[in-house]
Formats: structure tokens, sequence, C-alpha cells
């Protein structure tokens, strides 16, 4: 759909902005807003009143701030109760963090919250009586705000934003009655953007879920529905066809399962990669989420323990992704580190078929019945080894890999492409917020008059 644009135009004088229509104002924020960064930690102290706090990860992963959040309890001083209480209108905004990506980033205060105070590494924008809250919000959201916020960002290990910034960055502003039919119009149609998002995230959720069960039958049933079959003997892997065998994973490995060093080496710009479980997702290792680089001589060092080659199964055994399994596709040379488990199998043991075995809903249940909690989630390299795991005829083994390796890029077609329509229709929604907010698109005729 297209939209007018407004029938003249004047300079903003502000390079990044461009013109804007001929009746709106461009103004420093502290002309428009009262903005004042937080000071109440997480902290609790004694002879404070008792609060509840907004904090950074309420207003990042949050588009509104409102009761249903469940929000962390605290303490403050009288002072600080009065002056940073959310009120309805308020924009918070994150103030610093580790990259420009993240400051800036904004939640709308539909309500007043009484009891409910700004928390810490966040700044509050408090509209003036003639300012639009709603609107405030969406110029935070817009393209053209964010690279003007990182612009100003300063520091080096963490960036942020101080005062002086935030308080004289320029911004255009409409007249009130036009701020608001401009929030509600972005209301109205980033709410149907939205829709469409959560539609096909709905839907990567369900190829994921047919994948598993497609690779969960193969693996545990094999591709002759009428086999006869048999009990296995462990309860979370059921009925097996009757010719199969149920072992131990020890018994098919070319040399006992182990793990990466259990030391913490020096990071470097370049070397050979370290690999940790951060790399391992999607049935490969992503090179490019790698730990960091090693020097030649702690790799040599490492190899002596364990070096990888190709049609090696790493399982993540430690930690939140814990259970997740790779197989090395490479020559080249790298290194893991102690969160992830090597299995080299025996050649007469397809590596492929074990890699959809260890990635099926069966272990997965397996995983979570066997494993431990210390300070995270972790599979002993015992517990790895003795999985019990089915195992075919080796025909039959090569033929489920063969059927698995023809059906399983199908699901990661679809799973792109439904990937691709949500940043689609995110850069979308961007450009349609950065459109209205400065002026690129009339949309008084075609707003509602309030904001929800």
């Amino acid at each position: 759909m297209s939209f007018p644009r407004y029938p003249k135009y004047k300079a903003s004088g502000v390079e990044w902005l461009g013109d804007v229509p001929e009746h709106w104002d461009v103004q420093r924020l502290k002309r428009a807003c009262r903005v004042f960064p937080s000071n109440i930690d997480k902290k609790s102290y004694d002879g404070e009143t008792p609060v509840v706090l907004c904090n950074y990860t309420d207003v990042y992963y949050n588009e509104r701030i409102t009761r249903a959040i469940d929000f962390m309890p605290a303490t403050a001083t009288t002072d600080q109760i009065t002056k940073f209480t959310l009120r309805a209108g308020d924009t918070i905004i994150t103030k610093d963090s580790e990259t420009a990506d993240d400051i800036a980033v904004a939640a709308y205060v539909p309500q007043d919250l009484p009891g409910v105070v700004c928390g810490y590494h966040l700044s509050m924008v408090r509209p003036m009586p003639t300012i639009c809250g709603a609107f405030v919000k969406r110029l935070f959201d817009s393209a053209y705000a964010k690279g003007c916020f990182a612009t100003l960002a300063n520091g080096l290990t963490r960036v942020g934003l101080g005062q002086y910034e935030l308080d004289n960055v320029e911004l255009p502003f409409p007249p009130l009655a036009e701020q608001t039919a401009i929030a509600g119009f972005l209301d109205r149609e980033t709410g149907k953007i939205d829709e469409l998002v959560a539609e096909q995230r709905r839907l990567i959720e369900l190829l994921k879920e047919k994948r598993q069960a497609v690779i969960s039958h193969a693996v545990t049933k094999g591709l002759n529905p009428h086999a006869p079959t048999k009990p296995s003997g462990i309860e979370w892997l059921g009925d097996v066809p009757g010719h199969w065998e149920v072992i131990a994973l020890k018994h098919l490995v070319a040399r006992p399962i182990i793990d990466g060093p259990h030391v913490s080496p020096q990071k470097y710009d370049e070397g050979v990669p370290f690999i940790s479980a951060e790399s391992i997702g999607k049935g490969f290792i992503d090179f490019d989420k790698k730990w960091g680089y090693i020097s030649p001589e702690d790799h040599q060092i490492y190899s002596q323990r364990y070096k990888p080659e190709r049609g090696d199964i790493l399982l993540v055994k430690l930690g939140a992704t814990t259970g997740v399994p790779a197989i090395v596709e490479t020559d080249m040379d790298f290194s893991i580190w102690v969160p992830l488990a090597a299995i080299r199998l025996r050649k007469d043991i397809h590596a492929r078929f074990i890699f959809h075995v260890l990635r099926s809903n069966n272990l997965r249940v397996a995983y979570e019945l066997n494993w431990t909690y210390g300070t995270q989630q972790t599979l002993g390299l015992g517990t790895i080894s003795n999985l019990r795991v089915p195992v075919p005829p080796s025909a039959e083994r090569h033929n489920i890999v063969k059927y698995l390796d023809s059906v399983l890029p199908g699901f990661d077609s679809l799973e792109a492409e439904a990937q691709r329509g949500i940043e689609l229709l995110q850069e979308r929604r961007t450009a349609l917020i950065s459109a209205a907010v400065t002026g690129k698109i009339d949309v008084r005729n075609l707003a509602p008059l309030e904001v929800a």
C-alpha cells in the first residue's frame, strides 16, 4: 500500500533528517520532554520502601511496560519513588550497553504504574503537555533516531548515551493532534505486521517440530512401516524394529569419548579457530560463532588430547544447549573447548546415522533424564558413553541416512524462506515508522484519533 506525501516541505536544518513538512518543528529533545537517567539498582536496602523494578530486560524485550510484566522486587528512597515511578505517557529507554545497536531501545508506558520504578541503565523520557508520549516512543523506534543515537554514543568496552547527548538530540515534532494521529496509525499498522511476523514464527516452530518428528521416526522405527517390532527395554526409546540392535554408544566408537581441554586459553585476533558450545547449532559447526582464536602452540598441545577429524560428532555436554550435536564436515585445523564432547565412531558405523540418532526427540528425553545440575545442566562423559542407541543393519543405516538427507533440506528451505519473510516484514515495519515520524508520508486522514 502506498501513502500520500505532505503538500509542502522545508529544510529541517539537520543533515540526517533532511526535509520535513512545512508546519513541523525540529527541536532538541529537552524542549519536548524531560529526560533523566535512573540511579535505582537491583539491591534492596534496610530502611527503604519496597517497590518493583522495571529493569533493562523489561524494556529491551517489550514494546510496552504494563502490569503483565513480572517485575523484580527492590527498594527505593522516597525521593527516588517520587522521581522514577512510571507514569502514563513515559518512554523508557536503554541508555548503555555493549554495542550501539542496543542503546536507545524504547518501551512505552500506556498507564500509570504506582509502585513500579525505573531501574539502573535506563533513562526516562517524560513528555511535556504539548507532546504525545506514544509519538515519542515511535521516534525512538525510527531508523533515523537510531542512527543518530549510535553516532552520539560514546565508550569503548561499553557504549552509552550521556545526559547532554540525549537532551540535545534534534527531532521532528508535528502539532500535538498530528502526533497522536501518527502514533495511532503506527499502532494499527505495526500491529498487522507483528501478527504476520508471529504467524511466520509459528510456521518455523511447526517446521522444526515436523523435522524432529521425521528424524525421530526414521532412526527409531525405520522406513518400513510393516516391519515387526520388539520392546527396546528402554522407556524413552520404546519399540524398535525386531531385527535392530540397541547398543551402548561406547561400543560403537573408535576411541573413548573425550571432551576439550579444561583450561581457558589466551585469545588472539588470528590463529587456530577455537570452538565451544555457541558454534554448535543446526547440525554443523558455525565457525563465524567461534569462541576466538588460539595460538598454534596451544593448538598443538590440545591436539595431543583430541584433534578433530571429518566425520567426528561434537556433542554439547554442558550449558543451555546441552545435547545438541554437530558433525565435523571440514579438514581444517581447529580445537574444541571443555563444553564439547568428541565422538569418533568406528569405520563400519555410519557417522551420519548416529548423528541423526543423537539429534532425535528420543535422545533429547534421554539427555534430560540423565543430565546433572550444578551451576548449569551437564552430561558427563560416562553418561554419554553409556547412552544406548538403536542400530539397524548396515544397508538400512545407509538407506535411512539417504532418506533423511533427501527430505531434511526441504524443511531447511521452508524455514529459511519463513525467516526471510520475517526479516522483510521487520524491515517494512522500521521503514514505515521512520517514514511516518519524519513526515515522509501523510497519515492524517488514515489514522484513528486516539492511541489505545
